[in-house]
């Protein structure tokens, strides 16, 4: 059996040990639930609603959630299905997020991957360049784009993705650091193996565990950051919608119409929850401390 064999069959079973200890975990499999069900409800629920989500239902301005009329969540201000837009919003703030985590992981790794591997003066500019940018406000980015560009949704995207890779570049860095001096990579050196080989068979592989403890954590931020600026009339505009838009017009009507905030917020506080519960779990399953 060749050490090859050897290492993936290792890897396998590690995995497995991963998955087994995630799903032992009750509050992590119930958020995992949860937040399935919502996904489902944003994908399907708008498809079979009678109504879209930017038609006026003119016998039904403001009206409270009702059974009869059909309106589950109640209306807004301009007689708009508050379910069908929480679902939309749903389906926007999510993957918003999904989009640029995935951008904020794919350049987070590969640069925190090859400064840590390259090391040395090399090592020392590309993180003094993340400093830097840790150092610039993430509403003065955006502020910036949205001078420079007018308001539109691709703007959320560019000011999360300009910020967010920069901690999985550090935490990525450091691992590699560590990864750099074990045996199997020095064998790879040996071989004679290029630095992009040993980067992408043996590093990157190596930095998964983390990589997707860190995605469940980033998706909640960048969820967070879109409600916040679409809160603030920076973020997603009309007549597209977000939790963050749904949750800005709720605050308006707080006192006349309370289901406006409520949905939508209930919504948005489970999804966060149960990514941050899933998350957790999936720290615990990854940690080597608690293998068997």
């Amino acid at each position: 059996m060749t050490t090859e064999t050897i290492n993936i069959k290792k890897s396998r079973s590690a995995y497995d040990d991963a998955k087994r200890r995630f799903l032992a975990n009750r509050a992590a499999v119930a958020a995992l639930f949860i937040l399935i069900t919502i996904i489902i409800l944003a994908i399907c629920a708008p498809i079979f609603s009678k109504y879209g989500f930017d038609e006026i239902d003119w016998n039904a301005f403001s009206a409270p959630p009702s059974l009869a009329s059909g309106h589950l969540f109640g209306t807004d201000t301009s007689g708009r299905d508050l379910f069908v837009r929480t679902m939309v919003g749903a389906r926007l703030s999510m993957s918003l997020a999904l989009l640029a985590t995935f951008v904020a992981l794919l350049i987070g790794v590969t640069y925190g991957a090859i400064a840590g591997l390259l090391g040395g003066y090399v090592d020392q500019l590309m993180m003094r360049i993340v400093d830097v940018l840790y150092a610039l406000p993430f509403m003065f980015i955006v502020i910036l784009l949205t001078v420079i560009f007018g308001k539109h949704i691709w703007l959320i995207f560019m000011g999360v993705g300009a910020v967010e890779w920069l901690t999985m570049a550090r935490i990525v860095r450091s691992q590699t650091m560590a990864l750099k001096e074990r045996e199997f990579i020095e064998a790879a050196h040996a071989i004679g193996a290029s630095k992009s080989r040993i980067l992408i068979r043996h590093i990157i592989p190596n930095l998964l565990g983390i990589v997707i403890v860190y995605a469940t954590l980033t998706v909640p931020q960048v969820i967070m950051a879109e409600s916040f600026l679409s809160f603030l009339g920076l973020g997603v505009q009309e007549p597209l919608t977000s939790w963050g838009v749904l949750i800005k017009e709720g605050a308006t009507e707080i006192e006349t119409s309370k289901w406006l905030l409520i949905y939508p917020g209930l919504f948005l506080a489970t999804t966060l929850f149960s990514l941050n519960y899933i998350g957790d779990g999936l720290r615990d399953a990854f940690d080597p401390r608690g293998r068997e």
